[in-house]
C-alpha cells in the first residue's frame, strides 16, 4: 500500500491554504444533498450509495448531530411517502451508524412519534406504514437505550447474552417479554407491507412496491437475531420455572414462530430480494423447550448480504481548479510584459519564445492534473487504511472490554475459592475441638460411671448396717420408738440420696460423707442406749416380767413393723409404677398434641394457601378472558380501517338488535362483576358475561362497520366514529378490569352511552315509510308497463338505424355479420314487445277477475307485494333492451366485443322469465292470456338463441385463424412452442377461475342487496339512500332493479 508521505510536495503545498471550516462546509453540504437525494416524494426505493454516506457522514462527526439538523427541517407531515422513506433511512442509520447516534436519535423521541400519530389517524396506504413504522421506531430506541450491551445491530455474542440476562429468574424473564414485544413490531411491519401488495412475483420489480418492500431488509436482519436470542432465553427459562408457568410465553413463541417463517417464505420468493440479501430458512416446527437435548439441535439463522460492486462516487477536488485557471494566465501575462515588453505588432523572436512558454504552460497543466489525480489516489488509499485502522482500533477495543470482563469474572472466582479454602479450615478446627470434648466427656462419662458404682456398694453396706442396728432394739419401747424414729430418718435421708445421686452424681461423694457423720453420731447414741439398758437390767430382776411382756410386745410389733415395711414397699411400687405410667401417658399426650396443633397449623396453612390459589387462579382466568375479549374488540375495532371489509355490508335493524343485545348484556355484566367483588373466590358469572359481553359488542362494531357502508356520508362517518368509541371505552373498562386496584370501581357508564349512540344513529338509518297513496300506486304499474314498451319501440327504431348506417359505411362480410346480427336483435325486440303488450293483458285480466267491488287502485294497493314485483319485474326488461341496443351498437362500430351481446341476451331471458313469473303468480291456469304469455316467452328465448348464434357464427366468421402449419418446426422449437402453449393456457385457465369467482362474488352481493330490499318491505317502504361518493346513477330506463320474487297471496 503506498503511503501519504509519497505525495509530491507540491500537493502538499497546495492543500496548505485548506482550513477546518471549509472541510466542515464542504461535509455538511455533501450530507445535505445526500439526504435530500435519500428522503424524496418519489414513489422508488432508497439509492444504497445515498444512505452509505449519510452513515459514514455519522462516524466522520461521531454522532447524528448534523443528519437531525436536516431532517427536522423535512415537510414529512405533507407526504406520506416521504416520511416512509425517512423511516427507512432512519433505521439504517440506526443499525449502521456510529454508537452515538443512537443517544442523540433518544432526544427526538417526540418528533418521531408525532409523526407517527398524525399519519396514524389519517386513512392513507402509506401513511398506515408509516405510523407502524415509527411505533417499530421508538420501540428500538427504547430497548437499546435500557439494554446497551445490545448494540442496534442486534449482533452480540451467546457470551454477552448469558451475561445480560444474569442469574436471576425475574430478569431473565423480563428481558424474554421485552424481545417479544421488539419482535411483534417487526412482525407487524412485515404484515403491514404484505398486505398492500399484490402476492404476483412479477410486482416486486415495480419501482412503487419496491419503495414498501426495501425497509424489509433491515427487518430481516433484526428479525434473525431476536429469534435467536429468544430461542436462548427460553431455554434458559424452562431450565429455571416449571413448564406450566411459561405457557403463555411458549404460545406467544409459537405464534410468532409461524408469523416469521411465514414472512420469510414470502420474502424468499421474491426476486427483489434474491440478489439483495440471503434470507435463512427456518426449521418446519418451532423448538420443543420441554427437552433440554432439543437446544443442541438449534441452528442460529444467519443473514448474508452479498457484496454490492461499489457505485462511482464523485471525487472530490483537492486543487481549486477554477482559482489556479483564472490566476496562471495572468502570471504568465505579467512574466511576458516583463521580461519582453508589450507586444508591438511585430512577429520576431518572442513569438517563439511565447510559443515556447504556452506549451511550457500546457505541459505544467498536464502535469498539474496528472498530480492531482495521483494525489486523489492517495487520499483514497489514505482514507481506506484509516478506515482498516479504525476497524482494527475498535476490534482491539472489544477485546480489552472482553479481556476486561473476563478479568473481572476470574478475580470473583478466585475471591470464591479463598472463601471456600476459609471455611474449610474452620470446619477442620471446629471438627478437631469437637473431638477433643468428645473423648473429655467420655472420660467423665467412665469417671461418673465408677462413682455411682462405689455409692451403690456404700448404699448396700449402709442398709446391711441398719438392719443389724434394728434388731439391738430391744430395750424399752421409747428406746424402740426412737429407733424407728431413727429408722424412719435414715430412710428418708437414704432416699433422699438416692433421688440426689440420680440427679446430681458430681455431690454425691459429699452427701456420702455427711451420712457417714450422722451414722456415727447414731452409732454413739445406740452405745448410749445400750448401757443405759445394762444399768436398767442391773437395776432389779422385779422387772424380769416387764421386759419378757415387753419382748412379746416387741415381737408382736416387729412383725407388724415388718408388714407395714412390706405394705409400705408395694405401695411405693405401685405408686412409682402409677406415677411412671402417669408421666408416660403425660409425654405421649403432650408429644400427640404438639403433633396435632402442627397438623393443624400445616392444614391452616395449607387452607390459607389453597384460598390464595384459588383467589389468584380465578384472577387468572379473568385476566385471561379479559385479554381474550381486548383481542377480539381490538380485532373488531381494526376492521373499521379494514380495506378488505368495505364489501361488507349490514340493514340497520339487524345493527339495532345486536346492539340492543349488547347494551342488554352490559347488565349481566355489571352484575357478574358485582359477585366478583363481593366474592373473588368465584369468577364464573363474571367470565361469561365478559365472554357474552366482548362478543356482541364486536358483533355490534363489527355491523356498525357494515352498515355505515351503505349509509349516507355524514352518518356513516358519526357511526364509523361512534362505533370506534365503543371500542375504545369497552377497552378502557377491560382495561380497569386487569388492574386489581381499579377493578372495584369499574364502571359501564360510558359504554352503555356509547351503545345508545349506536342505537340512536341505527334507528335514524332505519328506513322510513314513502307513505304512497293508492291511486300512485296503480298509475306506477300503468307508467312502468308503458315506459317498458316505449323503450323497446325505441330501441327497435335505433336498430333499424344501426343497420342503415352499417350499410352504408360497410360492405363484404363485415355488412353480412352486422345485417344478421341486427335482424336477429330486431326479431328479440318484437318478441319482446309482443310479450309485454301480453303481460299488460294478462295483468288486466288479473285486475278485472280480482277486484271484485274495489277499484283498481285498490286492488294494486291491497297486493302491493305484487305489484312492487310487475314493476321490478318491468324495469328489468326494459333495462335489458338498452343494454342489448348499447351492445349491439358498440359491435357495429367495431368497439365492442360480441360476448356483451351474448350476456345481454341471456339477461334479456332472465327479465322476460322474471316477468312471466310475476304475471304468473295471480293468473288462473285456465287463462288464454297465461298460454299466450307462456308462448310468447318461449319465442323470446328462441330469439335470444338466435342472437347468440348470430353473434358466434359472425364472430368466428370474421376472426382470423391460423393454418398451424408446424411441418417447418424443428423438435426443440416444437417443444418450446408447446411449453409456451400450455403456459399461455394455465394463464388463461386462471384468469377464468378468478373471473368465475368474481362473477360468484358479485351475484351473490346482488342477491343479498335484493334480499335486504324485501326484508325493508315487509311493513314499510324502503327510502331512498343519499348518493354516495364515487357511485354514478344510472339512467331511469337503463336502471336495473333488484330481483326480488313477488310474493303470492293467499287470496286474490
Amino acid at each position: 500500500m503506498n503511503s501519504i508521505k509519497s505525495v509530491p510536495a507540491r500537493v502538499l503545498n497546495r492543500r496548505g491554504g485548506h482550513s477546518l471550516e471549509a472541510e466542515r462546509e464542504q461535509f455538511d453540504k455533501s450530507q445535505a444533498v445526500s439526504i435530500s437525494k435519500a428522503i424524496n416524494t418519489q414513489e422508488a426505493p432508497v439509492k444504497e450509495k445515498h444512505a452509505r454516506r449519510i452513515i459514514l457522514g455519522t462516524h466522520h462527526e461521531k454522532g447524528a448531530f448534523t443528519f437531525w439538523s436536516y431532517a427536522i427541517g423535512l415537510p414529512l407531515p405533507s407526504s406520506a411517502i416521504l416520511s416512509w422513506k425517512f423511516c427507512h433511512v432512519l433505521h439504517k442509520v440506526l443499525r449502521d451508524g456510529h454508537p452515538n447516534v443512537l443517544q442523540d436519535c433518544q432526544r427526538y423521541r417526540s418528533n418521531i412519534r408525532e409523526t407517527g400519530d398524525l399519519w396514524g389517524h389519517l386513512h392513507d396506504r402509506y401513511g398506515q406504514l408509516v405510523s407502524i413504522y415509527t411505533r417499530l421506531l421508538l420501540t428500538k430506541i427504547s430497548f437499546h437505550t435500557k439494554h446497551p450491551e445490545f448494540p442496534p445491530a442486534l449482533e452480540v455474542s451467546d457470551e454477552v447474552l448469558e451475561k445480560t440476562a444474569g442469574t436471576d429468574v425475574n430478569n431473565i424473564f423480563q428481558l424474554t417479554v421485552e424481545l417479544f414485544d421488539y419482535l411483534d413490531c417487526e412482525l407487524k411491519l412485515s404484515e403491514s407491507v404484505f398486505r398492500q401488495l399484490n402476492t404476483s412475483m412479477a410486482v416486486s420489480q415495480m419501482s412503487a412496491v419496491q419503495c414498501r418492500l426495501a425497509p424489509l431488509i433491515q427487518v430481516i436482519q433484526d428479525c434473525s437475531h431476536l429469534y435467536h436470542y429468544a430461542v436462548k432465553l427460553m431455554f434458559k427459562l424452562h431450565s429455571c420455572l416449571p413448564a406450566d408457568t411459561l405457557q403463555g410465553h411458549r404460545d406467544r413463541f409459537h405464534e410468532q414462530f409461524r408469523s416469521l417463517k411465514n414472512f420469510f417464505k414470502k420474502a424468499s420468493d421474491m426476486l427483489y430480494f434474491k440478489r439483495l440479501i440471503q434470507i435463512p430458512r427456518l426449521p418446519e416446527s418451532p423448538p420443543n423447550f420441554l427437552r433440554a437435548s432439543a437446544l443442541a439441535e438449534h441452528v442460529k439463522p444467519v443473514v448474508v448480504i452479498p457484496e454490492e460492486a461499489p457505485e462511482d462516487e464523485e471525487p472530490e477536488n483537492l486543487i481549486e481548479i477554477s482559482t489556479a485557471s483564472t490566476t496562471e494566465p495572468q502570471v504568465t501575462s505579467d512574466i511576458f510584459e516583463q521580461t519582453f515588453g508589450p507586444p508591438n505588432g511585430i512577429r520576431d523572436d518572442r513569438d517563439a519564445q511565447i510559443e515556447s512558454l504556452k506549451k511550457e504552460v500546457d505541459m505544467l497543466r498536464a502535469e498539474m492534473e496528472k498530480i492531482k489525480l495521483e494525489a486523489q489516489r492517495y487520499i483514497t488509499q489514505l482514507k481506506a487504511q484509516v478506515n482498516s485502522l479504525e476497524g482494527e482500533v475498535e476490534e482491539q477495543r472489544k477485546q480489552k472490554q472482553k479481556a476486561l470482563v473476563d478479568n473481572e469474572q476470574l478475580r470473583d472466582e478466585l475471591e470464591r475459592l479463598q472463601r471456600a479454602k476459609q471455611d474449610s479450615d474452620r470446619s477442620q478446627r471446629l471438627c478437631a475441638e469437637a473431638e477433643k470434648k468428645a473423648n473429655a466427656t467420655e472420660i467423665r462419662y467412665t469417671k461418673l460411671k465408677e462413682k455411682h458404682s462405689e455409692l451403690i456398694n456404700t448404699h448396700a453396706e449402709l442398709l446391711r448396717k441398719n438392719a443389724d442396728t434394728a434388731k439391738q432394739l430391744t430395750v424399752t419401747q421409747q428406746s424402740q420408738e426412737e429407733v424407728a424414729r431413727v429408722k424412719e430418718q435414715l430412710a428418708f435421708q437414704v432416699e433422699q440420696v438416692k433421688r440426689e445421686a440420680e440427679m446430681k452424681l458430681e455431690d454425691q461423694s459429699v452427701q456420702m460423707e455427711q451420712l457417714r457423720q450422722e451414722l456415727d453420731a447414731r452409732r454413739d447414741e445406740l452405745d448410749q442406749a445400750q448401757r443405759s439398758l445394762s444399768h436398767a437390767k442391773q437395776a432389779g430382776a422385779e422387772l424380769s416380767a416387764q421386759v419378757e411382756a415387753l419382748h412379746a410386745e416387741k415381737e408382736v410389733l416387729r412383725r407388724s413393723v415388718s408388714e407395714k415395711e412390706c405394705e409400705l414397699l408395694s405401695t411405693r411400687g405401685l405408686i412409682e409404677e402409677k406415677e411412671l405410667q402417669r408421666s408416660q401417658e403425660v409425654d405421649k399426650a403432650t408429644k400427640e398434641i404438639r403433633e396435632l396443633q402442627g397438623r393443624l397449623l400445616e392444614k391452616s396453612n395449607q387452607e390459607q394457601s389453597l384460598q390464595q390459589k384459588l383467589l389468584d387462579e380465578q384472577f387468572g382466568i379473568l385476566q385471561e378472558t379479559v385479554r381474550e375479549a381486548e383481542d377480539i374488540l381490538r380485532d373488531a375495532v381494526a376492521k373499521l380501517d379494514d380495506p378488505l371489509h368495505v364489501r361488507c355490508t349490514c340493514s340497520p335493524d339487524y345493527l339495532l338488535s345486536r346492539a340492543q343485545a349488547a347494551l342488554e348484556s352490559t347488565d349481566a355484566l355489571e352484575n357478574g362483576h358485582a359477585q366478583y367483588v363481593a366474592s373473588m373466590a368465584d369468577a364464573a358469572g363474571l367470565v361469561g358475561a365478559l365472554a357474552l359481553f366482548a362478543h356482541l359488542m364486536a358483533d355490534t362494531i363489527v355491523n356498525g362497520s357494515a352498515t355505515s357502508h351503505l349509509a349516507p356520508t355524514d352518518h356513516a362517518d358519526r357511526l364509523m366514529e361512534t362505533c370506534r368509541d365503543c371500542g375504545q371505552r369497552s377497552l378502557d373498562y377491560l382495561g380497569e378490569l386487569k388492574d386489581k386496584q381499579k377493578l372495584g370501581h369499574a364502571k359501564l357508564g360510558d359504554v352503555r352511552q356509547a351503545l345508545r349512540g349506536v342505537l340512536q344513529l341505527a334507528q335514524e338509518l332505519r328506513p322510513k315509510s314513502l307513505d304512497i297513496k293508492q291511486e300512485e300506486l296503480g298509475d306506477m304499474v300503468e307508467k312502468e308497463m308503458a315506459s317498458t314498451s316505449e323503450a323497446i319501440e325505441d330501441a327497435v327504431r335505433r336498430i333499424e338505424e344501426m343497420m342503415s348506417q352499417a350499410r352504408n359505411e360497410s360492405s363484404g362480410v363485415k355488412l353480412e355479420v352486422n345485417e344478421r346480427i341486427l335482424n336477429s336483435c330486431t326479431d328479440l325486440m318484437k318478441a319482446i314487445r309482443l310479450l309485454v303488450m301480453t303481460s299488460t293483458n294478462l295483468q288486466k285480466e288479473i285486475v278485472e277477475s280480482g277486484r271484485g267491488a274495489a277499484t283498481t287502485q285498490e286492488f294494486y294497493a291491497k297486493n302491493s307485494r305484487w305489484t312492487e314485483g310487475l314493476i321490478s319485474a318491468s324495469k328489468a326488461v326494459g333495462w335489458g333492451a338498452t343494454q342489448l341496443v348499447e351492445s349491439a351498437d358498440r359491435v357495429v362500430l367495431h368497439t365492442g366485443k360480441y360476448e356483451e351481446l351474448i350476456v345481454c341476451s341471456h339477461e334479456i331471458a332472465a327479465s322476460t322469465a322474471q316477468l312471466v313469473a310475476a304475471s304468473k303468480v295471480k293468473a288462473e291456469k285456465s287463462s288464454r292470456n297465461l298460454a299466450r304469455l307462456q308462448e310468447c316467452s318461449r319465442n323470446v328465448n328462441e330469439m335470444a338463441a338466435n342472437v347468440v348464434a348470430s353473434t358466434k357464427s359472425g364472430q368466428e366468421q370474421i376472426e382470423e385463424k391460423d393454418t398451424m402449419d408446424f411441418s417447418g418446426m424443428s423438435l426443440i422449437k416444437l417443444k418450446k412452442e408447446e411449453m409456451e402453449t400450455q403456459v399461455k393456457v394455465l394463464e388463461l385457465e386462471k384468469r377464468l377461475e378468478g373471473e368465475r369467482v368474481r362473477l360468484g362474488e358479485l351475484r351473490k352481493q346482488h342477491y343479498g342487496l335484493a334480499g335486504a330490499y324485501e326484508a325493508a318491505e315487509e311493513g314499510e317502504a324502503k327510502p331512498a339512500p343519499a348518493p354516495r361518493r364515487g357511485i354514478l346513477k344510472k339512467p331511469p330506463l337503463a336502471q336495473k332493479p333488484s330481483l326480488g320474487e313477488p310474493e303470492r297471496d293467499a287470496g286474490p
